[in-house]
């Protein structure tokens, strides 16, 4: 429950959140670059650029505040991209395009869809434990020994950033004094400067990094990570020692998590992520009273951000499974569960050692890093692997337009195979040949980064750059791995098996007659298309279809895992769609599964809505075949329930049954359809209405016409 205090600081957050304050932090950080700080060399001039716009954002703050800080990122100031002469994405695309030719046709047809960075987290509890002076020192430290004049230009840079954390801090210190809200501006006055001792000192020092570190590195995709792990300690010794009750604790956290929400109210593809509960470094759980508070928070607050996960340990209380069902069904669509069992195994199976797997997070949607020890290059993009077939079946000729793309260069066409394997071979090679390039296109991108955006705050809370003496970018970065996307496998593996069985076995067409109906839009085939339809798939429980597409996401996961980085990292399957699903179809014809030109691909691993007539169980059966190990990014999958049917009991039964069956992720809608279409058509009676996109929540009335559609379009499950 809501104290009154809160209920009226919401009112407060949301009229401000609103109103979304569009700062000059930006024209801050270019001006200074191109005027104060030109002629300083390119590393003291990124440091002190973005020192300077850090410490001069506005002070917004206010008597009533127990938490200190505010930034605002608008819709309008979404160009956090540094200085003119540091625009490092059209740089690394000119040079991609440059070596390759195909490189605008290989991106028109989301053969690779390249996204850039974000999604990350870092090791705010460096600051917690040791306060800005005690940290500062350890840099200092390493700057009196580095190795070379790279790392000594990365500590001073670090130096110069901590300086104007601690500065801007200490504006908010004298505004507090100002307006006669004494006690915050003692506590803002100790911390983040000094190591904390209580829990509403860590909230605040926590609170002070994130608004910074954001300004630093701003993109949807950055977040807290596993804030009641690195929390708990602080509350556990309060409530040891009486200082705090578990009421007062939940207030400070209903008030943390309404300063996020106030930060980027107007965007609600924003991730800024929240992942509770999980596992500790010894495998017992590390759910705590926190957790549940959390938890709790986000649903009583009815707000869009943060976004707060759970992850299930190995053999949960029953109270946290009870919660998470609970979550599923009242949190407005916002829930999203992570397998501990199944998402560490398959991190640990890939050479991840165990005590970094344990502190996996979402530093975004969903994609899977570790806390603290990852390079924001987590996730790059995707790939239409559902088009990619398409160009394989016509030799190379676009279903949609008609045209040859060139880029595409398997060009035999399904009709120039004798047999199902050579075809599924050669489709392979093609996809590894495509994605040979995308990966080098990424570590282009890497390289330019190395040098122009070094993000000096972040990377000294990422291990080991402070070890290493680089930044993030540049092998400071434990891991300095790539996330891919192969988007819409359910629908490839139906596709091939349809194929397999229709034109290699049972002989129902020949590939030149499937070749055509595809060509047609099975206008004229329409007795064919139902053949095809009635053909199993994968989502039906059956034993053929289901293990086309166990072996179609291994191939594509052994893919992605064949790479090292430039860094030394690995490249990682991140299956998930996310708002993809739209864009993707609108690229594709007919397909041999089928379906029509323009259908809707598949969420993540779930197999797609026309072949789950079956049932929940049976699709989850279909989906818990999958070599989950593989996955070293996360697999998504989406459930979306009948409102009428769904209960705590059955959503509870479900997830106990997709964790058993080592579901890596669960999310879901439980809203009804006809809400939904009542939504569309009068959205101003619906701006309360949240659903579940994928990865994100959002207000349902704010999504484009065509992820409205896709998200009514779900097979919503009753029985």
């Amino acid at each position: 429950m809501l104290s009154q205090r809160i209920k009226d600081l919401q009112i407060a957050s949301m009229q401000r959140g609103k109103k979304s304050k569009v700062g000059h932090f930006s024209k801050d950080y270019h001006t200074s670059a191109q005027t104060l700080y030109k002629d300083c060399p390119q590393w003291e001039k990124t440091a002190r650029s973005m020192a300077y716009a850090i410490v001069n954002q506005d002070v917004y703050a206010y008597p009533e505040d127990r938490i200190g800080g505010r930034t605002y990122y608008g819709e309008e100031e979404n160009d956090y991209t540094p200085c003119s002469d540091l625009d490092y994405v059209t740089e690394s695309f000119d040079i991609f395009r440059g070596r390759y030719s195909e490189a605008d046709e290989l991106y028109q047809n989301q053969l690779i869809f390249p996204m850039c960075f974000g999604h990350i987290t870092w090791r705010y509890d460096y600051i917690l434990s040791l306060g800005i002076d005690g940290f500062k020192q350890k840099v200092v430290d390493a700057l009196k020994t580095a190795k070379d004049s790279e790392a000594r230009e990365f500590y001073s840079g670090v130096i110069i950033l901590l300086e104007a954390m601690q500065d801007f801090n200490d504006k908010h210190v004298a505004y507090y004094e100002k307006i006669g809200n004494k006690h915050l501006a003692e506590l803002m006055r100790k911390v983040p400067r000094y190591p904390c001792e209580s829990f509403e000192e860590a909230i605040q020092a926590y609170f002070m990094q994130h608004i910074v570190v954001m300004s630093e590195n701003p993109y949807g995709g950055n977040s807290p990570g596993r804030l009641d792990y690195f929390l708990w300690p602080y509350l556990k010794k309060d409530l040891e020692y009486g200082r705090i009750t578990l009421e007062k604790a939940k207030e400070l956290i209903d008030e943390l998590f309404l300063r996020i929400d106030e930060r980027i109210f107007n965007i609600d593809s924003w991730a800024e992520t929240i992942v509770v509960g999980g596992t500790n470094p010894d495998g017992s759980s590390a759910v705590t009273p926190l957790t549940y508070i959390m938890i709790e928070s986000v649903m009583d607050l009815n707000i869009i951000h943060p976004s707060v996960y759970i992850r299930i340990p190995k053999n949960p209380d029953e109270g946290l499974m009870d919660i998470a069902a609970k979550y599923m069904l009242s949190g407005n669509n916002r829930a999203q569960i992570l397998n501990d069992e199944s998402i560490i195994n398959a991190l640990v199976s890939n050479g991840v050692p165990y005590e970094d797997a344990v502190h996996y997070v979402c530093g975004g949607c969903m994609e899977i890093g570790i806390q603290g020890k990852n390079s924001d290059l987590l996730y790059v993009g995707w790939q239409n692997i559902p088009k990619m077939l398409e160009l394989m079946i016509t030799g190379g000729i676009c279903l949609k337009t008609g045209q040859r793309i060139n880029s595409f260069k398997a060009t035999k066409g399904l009709c120039g195979y004798a047999s199902f394997e050579e075809f599924y071979k050669d489709f392979l090679m093609e996809a590894k040949r495509i994605t040979d390039i995308y990966i080098e296109e990424q570590d282009i991108f890497s390289q330019i980064v190395e040098r122009k955006r070094p993000s000096y705050l972040m990377s000294s809370m990422i291990n080991d750059c402070l070890k290493r003496g680089r930044n993030m970018h540049a092998g400071g970065a434990r891991y300095h791995d790539y996330g891919v996307t192969p988007l819409g496998l359910p629908n490839v593996a139906d596709g091939l098996y349809a194929i397999k069985k229709a034109v290699f076995e049972d002989k129902i067409c020949t590939s030149e007659e499937l070749a055509e109906a595809l060509k047609a839009d099975y206008n004229g085939f329409e007795y064919l298309q139902l053949r095809l339809k009635n053909i199993s798939k994968y989502g039906m429980d059956e034993e053929l279809p289901d293990e086309m597409m166990r072996r179609v996401a291994s191939d594509f996961s052994d893919i992605y895992l064949s790479y090292t980085t430039r860094h030394n990292g690995r490249v990682k399957p991140m299956i998930l769609t996310f708002i993809y699903a739209p864009m993707a179809a609108s690229m594709l014809g007919a397909t041999p599964d089928g379906r029509n030109a323009g259908s809707i691909v598949a969420q993540g691993v779930t197999p797609q809505c026309c072949a789950m007539k079956k049932g929940i169980s049976a699709a989850i059966n279909s989906c818990g075949k999958l070599m989950f190990s593989k996955f070293t990014g996360g697999a998504s999958t989406m459930w979306d329930f009948d409102s009428e049917w769904a209960s705590e009991s059955i959503i509870k039964a479900v997830l106990k049954t997709a964790l058993d069956k080592n579901i890596q992720i669960f999310q879901g809608n439980t809203t009804s359809v006809d809400d939904l279409r009542s939504a569309k058509k009068n959205p101003e009676n619906y701006e309360h209405l949240m659903v579940r996109v994928g990865g994100y929540s959002a207000r349902f009335t704010r999504l484009s016409s065509e992820l409205q559609d896709e998200i009514i379009s779900r097979y919503r499950h009753n029985g």
